[in-house]
């Protein structure tokens, strides 16, 4: 069953811009391509990854492409004479001609179904030499994640999630190599754990509350069930992750990196 993809809050998605931007600088860095004449930056979101790509490539002719419109009005709204269009992954992957030397994309894949298929497809869309590269959260086995679907599986909510909620779409990196070699003339995949400082609890839920937790709010149809979901979330997230001498929480995040490079006809 395909169920609808979450709504997003540009503001509420910034609320931790330097964390989430973090590894997208780094996969841009890791990037072997001097100088890329055309890049998309595909799940742009609110523009702050395709700002990225425009610090590592200056001369670079670069677009973002959303499924969001509130993100999409974000990021023309940060720079007006950059190319946005609103657009699914998926649609935009099964198009013709579109042809790229850096097709790129940051935290936005898990929210795509059936990988085994999209990414070959993707890899169709980058030019001879050129790139493919992509960042996804894989921590949906960490507690902050699994509490959400126990949650909803349990019996004070079951019967509001009975249609289901929107799951990330995460593989092991075995299943990216087997997925992209046989369309790949080399491939760089590396997994990175982020050890992120948090103040209290409530932040730990404000992270979510920009990615994961919306797909199980918006299946929520009142604001009251909204507001309880979150509180029992948030006590939750107290006793799952302890506060340490400073009176802060430690948040490990951890993250897969995968670049596919096209061979050069």
């Amino acid at each position: 069953m395909v169920f609808p993809m979450p709504t997003w809050d540009a503001k509420q998605y910034l609320t931790f811009n330097d964390q989430r931007t973090r590894p997208c600088r780094e996969l841009a860095e890791r990037v072997e391509l001097d100088r890329p004449g055309s890049i998309i930056d595909l799940g742009c979101g609110p523009g702050n990854s395709t700002a990225v790509l425009a610090q590592r490539w200056p001369d670079s002719s670069i677009s973002g492409l959303d499924s969001s419109p509130e993100m999409i009005a974000a990021a023309r709204k940060s720079d007006p004479a950059r190319p946005f269009r609103v657009a699914d992954i998926s649609d935009w992957a099964n198009g013709d001609g579109e042809i790229h030397d850096l097709v790129f994309s940051n935290a936005a894949i898990q929210w795509v179904n059936d990988h085994a298929a999209v990414l070959p497809r993707l890899m169709k869309h980058v030019a001879p030499g050129g790139a493919f590269a992509m960042q996804v959260p894989c921590n949906d086995d960490a507690p902050a994640h699994v509490i959400m679907r126990e949650m909803a599986e349990s019996p004070g909510w079951h019967s509001r999630f009975a249609s289901g909620w929107h799951e990330w779409h995460i593989h092991e990196p075995f299943f990216y190599y087997d997925v992209l070699a046989p369309h790949a003339a080399t491939l760089d995949v590396w997994v990175t754990e982020y050890i992120h400082i948090m103040e209290n609890s409530e932040a730990i839920v404000q992270w979510y509350k920009g990615t994961a937790l919306r797909a199980f709010l918006d299946v929520l149809p009142t604001a009251e069930e909204k507001q309880a979901f979150e509180a029992e979330y948030t006590q939750h997230i107290r006793q799952a992750y302890p506060v340490r001498a400073d009176g802060r929480m430690v948040f490990p995040f951890r993250r897969l990196f995968v670049i596919a490079y096209r061979m050069n006809l």
